[in-house]
């Protein structure tokens, strides 16, 4: 069987270490509304010992008019400090079902110049089906100081998008599904168009895991090739609103490949212009 990628953890790895100084696990369930739950309140209702919660839209840039926009560094540190965490913490974020939305918290504390973050493998659903310790109490962590070092290249704005669309500079990878990246399905956003970037391939997130297990490097390699993704040239990552882009942002980070970043506006803010050229059909 081909390596498993280095930043995904097992639950009896992260069993393993609770309670120990310096280790941080960071709830960070969300959801659409296809899927009918509610981080929040699985949070509440049960969690990994200690696991602190990462609330994907309260902890954002509220001012963009998009949903859950990276906040400014400076904020995220606050937060981070106030939750107990510092960049300097072995971390791991889960989610309800596995490969997600932990990819994006992920995301977001490696470009903020956190070192050592894991993902869950399985999500809390897997942690509780092998029958690990769940807990109900919201934990008090002692603030901590969480010094930003923030990678602003790993972020793409609308701007460096309309130039990697016009250039065709670095490729183009997009997390959402097929229907609506070959817009024969709507957009979950009402008024919102369908298609895709010229130039984007289609990689679906969901395609990343099975039953909530993050797939083989191998099989995450073959994935890139098959959708005309060249390992060895720059890559821009999208989905609907920035989280799952983060998904193929983890795959390509666990074969090696370092010259990626994210579209954090994503399809939320290209497909809600009317100024933007989209296509439709297969890439």
């Amino acid at each position: 069987m081909s390596a498993e990628s280095r930043y995904i953890v097992s639950p009896e790895w992260v069993a393993g270490r609770l309670n120990r100084a310096g280790f941080s696990v960071i709830d960070a369930s969300w959801y659409l509304p296809a899927h009918n739950r509610d981080g929040k309140a699985e949070y509440a209702e049960g969690h990994i010992p200690g696991a602190v919660f990462f609330d994907q839209d309260a902890l954002a840039d509220t001012t963009t008019g998009l949903p859950h926009s990276l906040p400014a560094p400076e904020f995220f540190a606050a937060e981070m400090g106030k939750r107990g965490i510092s960049e300097t913490d072995t971390i791991v974020v889960y989610d309800g079902p596995g490969i997600f939305a932990a990819p994006r918290v992920w995301w977001m504390l490696k470009i903020m110049g956190a070192g050592d973050v894991y993902v869950l493998n399985g999500g809390f659903d897997g942690w509780k089906a092998e029958g690990h310790p769940v807990e109900t109490i919201v934990p008090a962590p002692q603030p901590a100081t969480f010094t930003p070092d923030f990678q602003a290249h790993r972020v793409t704005s609308f701007e460096a998008m309309r130039e990697v669309v016009a250039s065709g500079k670095s490729q183009i990878a997009d997390a959402r599904g097929a229907g609506r990246f070959e817009a024969i399905e709507p957009e979950p956003r009402p008024g919102m168009r369908s298609g895709h970037m010229p130039g984007a391939k289609n990689l679906p997130a969901t395609a990343f895991s099975e039953n909530g297990r993050f797939r083989s490097n191998d099989e995450l390699r073959a994935m890139f090739t098959e959708a005309g993704i060249d390992l060895d040239q720059p890559v821009v990552t999208s989905c609907g609103s920035g989280v799952t882009a983060a998904i193929i942002t983890l795959a390509l980070e666990s074969l090696g490949h370092t010259d990626n970043s994210l579209y954090d506006g994503s399809w939320s803010q290209w497909g809600g212009r009317d100024d933007t050229e989209i296509v439709t059909g297969k890439a």
